[in-house]
């Protein structure tokens, strides 16, 4: 992450907003404005959605939250607008994996906020928030890549190192490849009450950890034609390595129903060994009052697969103003307030990675003296080297959509891996041939 933010001058924070002709300061001044947003829920966005409360007070506008479901779900709803032609909403979450979906309901943010603003985020973060020219969310403190949580203690346990060694010939210790997670988590599990690792297991989470786990095997997901490829030798790899979990009962059974906030909620239970995740949970992890494994956590860079590359699924958070609003400024400012640096420092002293380039700066430097958060830092700044987005295609959720029952079948035995990615792969170019992409 420090080459992606080497040479990137720090954005100087002004208080401008541009309004038509006019400028005003940030946040400004929306007395008697209601700004209905859609956004993402979940227990790690309930500190930032405290800030709206101080939003209002300082603009004189109030919000009001229609809608707060995790993000699959708002997928969901937010297609039934369009549809319905009721987008008569203002803010929305928004995600770097979803955002191309929805073409001509966000609005051109860079004609809204000072130039300044948008110059103080990472480049990369900005780019990837950039439709066809327009600046359609503006990114949180959450770019997502995901790397290896894990218990500590299981690594000092005396007893298991000498069963493990006998077992295996190798020494105990956190594991850099996904073979050896498959020992391991075989290893550590003890059903019921605890389990090597965890996957989610349905919507576009199991499809995305199926897709980073492909190109880890060497594998691609469309072709240089746009074409489903995932259907391969490595693509039964890939989706071998959860069936194999799965069937050796190394996962919890109810893993196929799992999304993000099960698979927090587990790995903080105690009852997990490793777990790949992402940095928003680091903080949650480590705080007593939330997790059972406060203190034993540790955290490393997301294995390699077969191909000697690593894991590295990414994206990033971010929120949106719709081209319907009323008061684009007032939402604009609401967007601003959610994204400026005091949020982002809230955000990223939780662990999240920050997308505006002053508050990397800050966050390392708060981390010093703090073991585990310079561990954290340091684990995720090295998965950010190994980050790729998901494939650049507007039908990559309803791809998802398509694909993930046919993953889910096979981890269940009903289809071998081969019979599930075949019959995928027929869905996924239908699809794309409906858009016209094939």
């Amino acid at each position: 992450m420090r080459d992606l933010l080497a040479g990137l001058a720090a954005g100087v924070c002004i208080l401008a907003l541009a309004s038509g002709a006019q400028a005003q300061d940030l946040p400004g001044k929306f007395e008697g404005v209601t700004i209905d947003a859609k956004l993402i829920g979940g227990q790690q966005y309930e500190a930032l959605y405290a800030r709206i409360a101080d939003w209002e007070k300082a603009t004189g506008a109030k919000v009001n939250v229609l809608s707060k479901k995790n993000h699959f779900e708002l997928d969901k709803e937010i297609k039934s607008d369009i549809a319905s032609g009721s987008v008569n909403w203002c803010v929305g979450s928004n995600h770097s994996s979803f955002a191309p979906q929805y073409p001509g309901i966000y609005t051109d943010l860079s004609v809204l906020l000072p130039k300044s603003e948008i110059d103080a985020f990472v480049p990369a973060n900005i780019k990837a928030s950039t439709i066809d020219g327009k600046l359609v969310m503006l990114p949180r403190a959450q770019f997502d890549v995901s790397a290896l949580y894990y218990q500590k203690s299981l690594y000092n346990d005396e007893a298991k190192k000498k069963a493990y060694k006998e077992k295996y010939g190798e020494d105990l210790v956190p594991p850099d490849t996904w073979e050896e997670v498959t020992r391991q988590a075989e290893f550590f599990t003890a059903p019921p009450d605890f389990y090597g690792t965890q996957f989610a297991g349905k919507e576009e989470a199991i499809n995305g950890r199926f897709y980073e786990m492909l190109v880890a095997e060497g594998g691609e997901y469309l072709d240089k034609d746009g074409k489903p490829a995932f259907n391969s030798d490595a693509g039964v790899r890939a989706l071998d390595w959860f069936v194999n979990l799965y069937k050796a009962k190394a996962v919890p059974a109810g893993t196929t129903n799992y999304l993000w906030d099960d698979l927090g909620q587990g790995f903080a239970s105690g009852t997990i060994a490793l777990n790949l995740d992402w940095p928003g949970w680091a903080g949650f992890f480590n705080d007593p009052k939330s997790s059972k494994v406060a203190g034993n956590v540790g955290v490393k860079v997301q294995p390699k697969g077969s191909s000697g590359k690593r894991t590295g699924w990414s994206g990033h958070h971010g929120f949106s103003v719709t081209e319907n609003c009323a008061n684009k400024e007032a939402a604009a400012s609401l967007v601003w307030w959610l994204t400026n640096e005091d949020s982002q420092k809230l955000e990223a002293s939780a662990g999240p990675l920050p997308t505006r380039t002053a508050v990397w700066e800050w966050d390392i430097e708060q981390a010093k003296g703090d073991a585990y958060k310079t561990e954290v830092l340091k684990a995720f700044q090295e998965a950010a080297q190994n980050a790729f987005p998901v494939p650049q295609t507007a039908e990559w959720i309803e791809i998802s959509n398509a694909v993930y029952p046919e993953l889910q079948a096979a981890i269940l035995g009903d289809k071998t891996s081969k019979q599930a990615l075949d019959t995928a792969a027929e869905k996924a170019t239908q699809i794309l041939q409906d858009a016209g992409k094939l």
